[in-house]
């Protein structure tokens, strides 16, 4: 077997995503957990305009899934605590050398690093429940990770960040090499490309601890977007400047030097609870299509969607107000998992 993920961008069978339900990042009151409800079903919706997303639901969330949703979205009962699809379910990968099969990695989620407040016990069996639902070949992993913590090119290369996959809470005994043995037996990548860290925000009490997706991704093989806030008055300024000068040392598996491409953080320097992490980097790959993130303002969201129809010609970006599921600890990547199309 050599199994590969596929590149974001390739096509795709359809989109996955889990309904909210109960839990502390969906916020304090029934007026904020109905915003929440909102704007996740308006990311389903958008999705489904491109290509098939099917919904895992609760079935103490049925009424909202079906007040909220689409009817093109096809909903699936299971039980569910955590939803922040992309970090629990499965990451899927084909095996070039079976051409038709396709793969599902389950990886360990411990709710990013077993904070006292993450509740992930039926979360994660999602993996598992998802291959099934697909007939993909179950591939388990011991290495504690998350979907969002990589961003692969297709051919071989990985990104990631040393306080994720190296992070004591989830991987006690890890090292690098470790985890890139892992990688290259789960995900076919040959060459991991660590950044140190990621976003200032990311490392509260409700983030990741430095996801990648919200930080950098490959656009193409060899052509990295990086996000880049431009105020020196965050703490990002100062992140971002640093991984800009390190990206632009590095190296892809083909031996390319990457081309980084930045793409600027909005205006907004904070919200209610401190600095933001509102990156557009944290957008989806769709057939056809981008969903990308937006936080209000016109002009930085256009400049935004300019650049990323730049970075993927052919494709069409819808923005989308993704403040409020920021305010949980993600965006739009972060809620959704791509399901590459295989031959049948």
């Amino acid at each position: 077997m050599a199994w590969r993920m596929p590149h974001e961008g390739d096509p795709h069978e359809r989109t996955w995503m889990a309904f909210p339900a109960e839990g502390p990042t969906l916020g304090d009151d029934p007026a904020e957990h109905e915003r929440f409800y909102e704007a996740w079903s308006a990311v389903a919706n958008a999705v489904a305009e491109f290509e098939p997303v099917t919904m895992l639901v609760d079935p103490s969330r049925t009424d909202d899934a079906r007040r909220l949703l689409s009817s093109a979205i096809e909903i699936v009962h299971t039980p569910v605590d955590e939803f922040w699809f992309r970090d629990h379910g499965p990451t899927f990968v084909v095996d070039d050398e079976r051409p038709g099969v396709l793969g599902a990695v389950d990886w360990v989620f411990n709710g990013w690093g077993a904070p006292e407040w993450a509740q992930w016990d039926k979360a994660a069996a999602h993996a598992r429940f998802t291959a099934e639902l697909t007939g993909a070949e179950l591939i388990s992993s011991l290495l504690v990770n998350e979907g969002g913590g990589i961003h692969v090119d297709g051919e071989g290369t990985v990104l990631l960040t040393e306080t994720v996959q190296l992070d004591p809470r989830r991987n006690r005994f890890a090292d690098r090499a470790r985890v890139e043995a892992e990688l290259a037996r789960t995900i076919g990548a040959t060459r991991a490309v660590w950044l140190p860290r990621g976003l200032t925000r990311d490392y509260d009490e409700f983030g990741t601890n430095g996801h990648v997706d919200i930080v950098a991704t490959i656009a193409t093989p060899g052509r990295v977007l990086l996000h880049t806030q431009q105020n020196p008055d965050h703490p990002d300024f100062e992140v971002s400047r640093a991984l800009r000068g390190l990206l632009g040392q590095q190296t892809d598996a083909a031996g390319r030097r990457f081309e980084i491409i930045d793409l600027p953080a909005p205006d907004a320097l904070r919200d209610r609870e401190g600095f933001v992490d509102y990156s557009y980097v944290n957008h989806l790959l769709v057939n056809g299509g981008i969903i990308a993130c937006g936080f209000g303002e016109e002009r930085a969201d256009a400049r935004a969607r300019e650049i990323l129809e730049a970075a993927y010609p052919g494709r069409r970006a819808v923005t989308l107000d993704a403040r409020q599921i920021f305010a949980g600890g993600g965006g739009i990547h972060c809620i959704t998992q791509q399901q590459p199309a295989v031959a049948r």
